[in-house]
């Protein structure tokens, strides 16, 4: 079974899709953390991220792995554990530039579809159920309201120690739901057969509960 978890940033997708994967026995797929990997690695490297035709040989020629590992899944680019250096504001950004390029996503888009054919893959990101997994078994689209979402994205980096500020965290996802939602290449929206879950007043835990129980339903 293919099961493709949606939806904006903060919006709870990536713990939602964790979980499940674990509790089903899946492997567990980042589409998010792939665009990311570019974005760092092209930086790394010099590109200039507006140079498309740049950034689209070099993550023509981009080797990410994803690897089991007990404390949480292991991004590996071009061999080098990449892990901890993608999950910040700057790579966010970087990653929210790559994403709106053609080429990039029609390489990313061919090696997540090439992850998922085996099946038992649970993948999450912005157009698994519209774009990559279009007939996937099943989609869900996970929304909650941008303060919410940048609460929740202000606490996460504050347990890291980071100095932050809740109202430019909330800025920046109200800036990157528009450029999400109104880039020409696979805009973030819900597949029209999407499970649509509003996760702003539920807890982990009860958005855990609603999504078993329609996977429950299917299996």
């Amino acid at each position: 079974m293919i099961i493709a978890i949606d939806g904006p940033a903060g919006s709870g997708k990536s713990t939602i899709a964790k979980f499940i994967a674990k509790n089903l026995n899946y492997r567990y797929i980042d589409t998010g953390a792939m665009y990311r990997a570019v974005a760092w690695s092209a930086r790394k490297k010099g590109i200039n991220l507006d140079d498309e035709n740049a950034v689209g040989q070099w993550v023509a020629q981009l080797k990410i792995e994803f690897l089991a590992d007990p404390s949480g899944q292991q991004v590996k680019v071009n061999g080098e554990n990449a892990t901890g250096l993608l999950k910040n504001e700057v790579v966010g950004r970087g990653a929210a530039k790559v994403a709106a390029q053609k080429r990039v996503r029609e390489i990313l888009v061919a090696k997540q579809q090439a992850i998922g054919q085996a099946g038992n893959v649970v993948m999450d990101g912005r157009d698994i159920g519209t774009q990559v997994f279009p007939n996937a078994d099943l989609k869900f689209f996970l929304d909650a309201d941008a303060k919410e979402r940048g609460k929740r994205r202000y606490l996460e980096l504050k347990e890291k120690n980071m100095d932050v500020d809740l109202e430019n965290i909330i800025a920046e996802i109200k800036k990157r739901d528009h450029e999400d939602k109104t880039r020409s290449i696979s805009p973030l929206r819900p597949a029209l057969d999407a499970i649509e879950v509003d996760t702003t007043k539920f807890t982990i835990e009860e958005v855990i509960h609603q999504v078993m129980e329609k996977i429950n339903l299917k299996q």
